[in-house]
């Protein structure tokens, strides 16, 4: 048993996926490409590997000489096993709360760091049916698949951030706390260009935070903690430090990082979307990825980073349909953490409100602000018309200003009068492929390069069961977004991003939208035929 990597090859990044059963035992060997992941699969092999704690021996009736030679290898295996962990110094520290009896002189910060995080860190497994991928020689099409990571508490009604290897294309998620209490939960919202997921589960009481910490300030050498499902051993601590700082890795043509945090702790398959913690017991980032074939050498995303992209994820206009019309900057610089106002849109709930370039947010609600994810969920599940107290500090003076959140279809912002052009120009004759005019600067045509057509109600019931319906593609711009992405006449386009695309309202939502740059590029989803496919538009065209 190798418990030293993740893959028997080198030149290699797996990126701790769920569905890596096969490749981490190193029996198939993919192109020397850089991979990720850090969730696993231990019961998904087809070559019968027991599961983590069945022996062996349960699988076939043992011999008094079985049972000898048994007794003789795993003693040695243990006893290396043993020795790799000495030499490794790599301790697993189990995440149990300290003994009431232990002395004072054990509790050290490490142990005080694992006990304020313990309750906020979650066990994810999840379940999806096997395909030709995922087994080369089982004919059985029914094969459920088990996959395995981990999660951090964001918010105490039970939403969680963890990576989107985790549970992309799964069919079932089970969230386990560390009391044992399991929940089902569901997928929120993603962005895979960024391997990050927000799910949620129902608790039956309010759950502990995780502690957020800043990726801002952080030291080579300085001490880390990792946390995790390590091949289904739920909340393994394993110790390590930051070995380097804005590290780039490319996984494979679709899956890159940027700017990730190198680390010497332990982490395995199992172990992605879980904490990375600094001394205090503080999320510095989230663990994505390892180096197969080497030892020690693992990933994380800072959690500065993350906490932008989780932000988004969060949205309320993403998640309720509603609005604040806020647009505000995190300024973090290690100790000094705060959301400063950048601006509001005009006539907006933000505006209206008397939120002003500046001002720095401090609470909304009962939720302390230290950046735009907090601001965001303290505006999560509200319902539209519903004021909210939002505490600022504007110079030295601290203010208490009502935010009544709005409905999104009653937002009144520059965004209407761009939906009345775009809407203009689709009662045109399709056949102009010139481009437009000024007023369609942000019309599909000038942003997209394709020119759309809503379906007729008697073709939308021919569109495929699991979407409402779609815009038919009827010009495409010769070297534009959509032509250089393979778009084609005749395509039907059912999304973009997270949003379905039924009417043409819908497609100048998206490409009018004021955070426009930040889906750069652009996730598309179409119809052709049968099949569904998917890319990412580069909106070079986009201003």
């Amino acid at each position: 048993m190798d418990c030293t990597s993740v893959g028997g090859w080198p030149q290699q990044v797996v990126s701790l996926r769920p569905w890596d059963g096969l490749l981490d035992q190193g029996r198939f060997r993919p192109s020397n490409r850089m991979q990720t992941n850090v969730g696993h699969n231990p019961a998904s092999s087809i070559d019968s590997m027991p599961r983590p704690g069945t022996s062996p021996l349960m699988m076939q009736r043992p011999t008094l000489a079985k049972l000898r030679h048994s007794f003789r290898h795993q003693t040695l295996m243990m006893a290396l096993v043993a020795i790799l962990v000495s030499v490794a110094n790599v301790p697993v520290l189990a995440l149990s709360p300290s003994s009431p009896s232990a002395p004072a002189s054990r509790i050290t910060p490490i142990v005080r760091a694992v006990e304020r995080v313990r309750s906020a860190t979650v066990n994810i497994h999840s379940e999806k049916r096997a395909d030709q991928a995922d087994s080369l020689f089982s004919t059985n099409k029914d094969r459920k698949i088990n996959g395995m990571g981990t999660g951090i508490i964001i918010d105490t009604r039970g939403y969680i951030v963890t990576n989107h290897h985790v549970v992309n294309g799964v069919d079932s998620l089970r969230v386990t706390l560390v009391d044992g209490s399991s929940y089902m939960a569901r997928v929120v919202s993603f962005d895979s260009k960024h391997d990050l997921a927000i799910i949620k589960i129902d608790p039956a009481q309010q759950l502990d935070v995780m502690v957020m910490g800043t990726s801002s300030d952080l030291m080579l050498g300085e001490d880390v903690l990792a946390i995790g499902n390590a091949f289904g051993y739920e909340h393994t601590v394993t110790r390590g430090i930051i070995s380097a700082l804005s590290r780039d890795v490319e996984v494979n043509e679709e899956q890159g990082y940027e700017n990730l945090i190198q680390i010497d702790a332990a982490i395995n398959p199992g172990n992605s979307g879980g904490p990375l913690l600094n001394r205090d017991g503080e999320v510095i980032g989230i663990n994505v990825a390892i180096r197969a074939g080497a030892q020690k050498i693992g990933f994380a995303i800072p959690i500065d980073d993350a906490r932008k992209i989780i932000a988004r994820l969060l949205n309320i206009e993403r998640l309720d349909n509603n609005y604040h019309g806020l647009q505000a900057q995190d300024f973090k610089q290690g100790v000094d953490r705060r959301l400063i106002v950048s601006t509001t849109s005009p006539g907006s709930p933000a505006a209206v409100a008397g939120l002003a370039q500046g001002d720095v947010i401090e609470k909304v609600a009962s939720i302390d602000v230290v950046d735009m994810a907090d601001f965001e969920r303290g505006l999560l599940g509200r319902r539209g018309g519903e004021a909210v107290t939002v505490v600022v500090r504007r110079g030295e003076e601290q203010k208490n200003l009502q935010l009544k959140i709005s409905p999104l279809n009653q937002r009144n912002t520059t965004v209407a009068v761009n939906r009345n052009a775009v809407q203009q120009s689709f009662s045109t004759s399709t056949s102009d492929t010139s481009g437009g005019s000024a007023g369609e600067a942000k019309s599909p045509w000038n942003v997209l390069g394709m020119r759309l057509q809503s379906l007729p109600p008697g073709e939308r019931s021919m569109v495929n069961p699991k979407y409402r319906g779609g815009m038919r593609v009827v010009a495409v711009r010769h070297e534009g977004p959509a032509y250089r992405n393979g778009i084609r006449e005749g395509d039907v386009l059912v999304g973009l991003n997270v949003w379905e695309t039924i009417t043409a309202e819908n497609v100048d939502y998206v490409i009018a939208h004021p955070n426009l740059n930040t889906f750069n590029p652009l996730k598309f989803y179409i119809l052709r035929g049968k099949e569904t496919l998917y890319g990412y538009l580069q909106l070079s065209d986009s201003k």
